[in-house]
C-alpha cells in the first residue's frame, strides 16, 4: 500500500467522521425525513445515468426499507438530539452486532477473542452512558444504537445479494427506491419540504452537496477501489479513524465537551471494535459504513 493509497483512504475516514457533523448541522435547517427524502433524491440524480437495471428488484427494495429508511430513521432522528462525537463512538457497536449476526445466519464462529470485543465495546458506549448528562435522556442514544443494529441486519441482506450488484449500482437504485418513501413519510408527518425548507439557506445546499458527492459517491468510489486492490484485513482496520474524526470535528466545530467518561468509553469501544476488526465477522466483507 503506497501512501497515495493511505493518504485517499484516511481522506474518505475523514469525509466520513466529519459527517457526523455536518448531518447535526443540516438537521438544523431540515427535519429529519426531509433532509433523507432530499439526500437520496440527489444521489439516485447522480447515479442512475451511470448504472445498469438491478437484476434483483426484490432483494433490492427490501434493502432499500432495511438500509435507506429505517436504519437512517433512527440514525438521523437520534442524531438529532444527541452530541455528534456520541453519536460517532456509539455506531460503532454496528460491527459488534454484524458478528452476532454473521454468527446466527452464517455459521460464523464467534470464539473467545470476539467475544471479548463485544462485551468491551458495549461496555464502552454504556459507560459514556453513565455520564450525568445523559440522566432521563436515553432516548437518543437508544435510537443511534438501533440504526447500528438495523445496519447489520442490511448486511446481511446485502451478502445475500452477493456479487449481483456493484456497489454504485447498489447505492443509485436503493436511493431511487427509497426516495419515494420517505417523501410520502415527511410530507406526512413533517410537511411540505418545499414550503419547510429554507432554500435560500446556503447551509441546505452544502450539506445536501456534501451527502451526495463527497459521502456517497466519492467515498465509496474510493472506499470500494482499495477494497478490490488490496485484502480487507489490511483496509478495514482504517475506519477505526471514522469515530476518531467524528469526534475531533464535534469539538472542534461544535464545541461539544470531551469528558472523561467519554475518552475511557470510547477508546474501551473502539478497542472492542477493533478486536471484532481484526478477528473479521463475515458480515464485514460486505459493510459499509454506517450512518453514510
Amino acid at each position: 500500500m503506497k501512501p497515495l493509497h493511505v493518504a485517499l483512504i484516511l481522506l474518505v475516514m475523514m469525509i466520513w467522521g466529519f459527517n457526523f457533523v455536518v448531518v447535526k448541522f443540516g438537521l438544523m435547517l431540515m427535519p429529519p425525513f426531509t433532509f433523507m427524502a432530499l439526500r437520496f433524491f440527489i444521489v439516485s440524480l447522480m447515479l442512475l445515468p451511470f448504472i445498469k437495471l438491478p437484476p434483483r428488484w426484490r432483494e433490492l427494495a427490501a434493502l432499500s426499507v432495511t438500509l435507506g429508511i429505517l436504519h437512517f430513521s433512527l440514525m438521523f432522528t437520534g442524531l438529532r438530539h444527541i452530541d455528534a462525537s456520541t453519536a460517532a463512538i456509539a455506531i460503532q457497536l454496528q460491527v459488534p452486532f454484524a458478528a452476532l449476526l454473521a454468527a446466527y445466519f452464517f455459521k460464523d464462529r464467534i470464539g473467545w477473542r470476539r467475544s471479548f470485543g463485544m462485551a468491551v465495546a458495549f461496555g464502552g458506549v454504556a459507560l459514556i452512558a453513565g455520564e450525568p448528562r445523559f440522566q432521563g435522556g436515553y432516548l437518543p442514544l437508544i435510537l443511534v444504537i438501533g440504526a447500528a443494529c438495523v445496519w447489520a441486519f442490511a448486511n446481511v441482506q446485502i451478502k445475500r445479494i452477493g456479487n449481483a450488484m456493484d456497489v454504485m449500482t447498489l447505492n443509485g437504485w436503493i436511493a431511487a427506491l427509497a426516495f419515494p418513501q420517505l417523501l410520502l413519510v415527511a410530507l406526512l408527518i413533517e410537511g411540505n419540504p418545499i414550503e419547510i425548507v429554507p432554500w435560500d439557506h446556503w447551509g441546505v445546499w452544502g450539506v445536501l452537496a456534501y451527502q451526495s458527492l463527497l459521502v456517497t459517491v466519492l467515498g465509496y468510489s474510493i472506499w470500494y477501489r482499495m477494497m478490490r486492490i488490496f485484502p480487507v484485513n489490511q483496509v478495514m482496520p482504517f475506519t477505526l479513524s471514522v469515530p476518531l474524526f467524528g469526534v475531533l470535528a464535534g469539538i472542534l466545530l461544535l464545541g461539544e465537551p470531551l469528558t472523561w467518561f467519554m475518552v475511557i468509553g470510547g477508546i474501551a469501544t473502539l478497542a472492542g471494535v477493533a478486536i471484532c476488526v481484526i478477528r473479521r465477522p463475515a458480515l464485514t466483507q460486505a459493510a459499509t459504513q454506517s450512518g453514510q
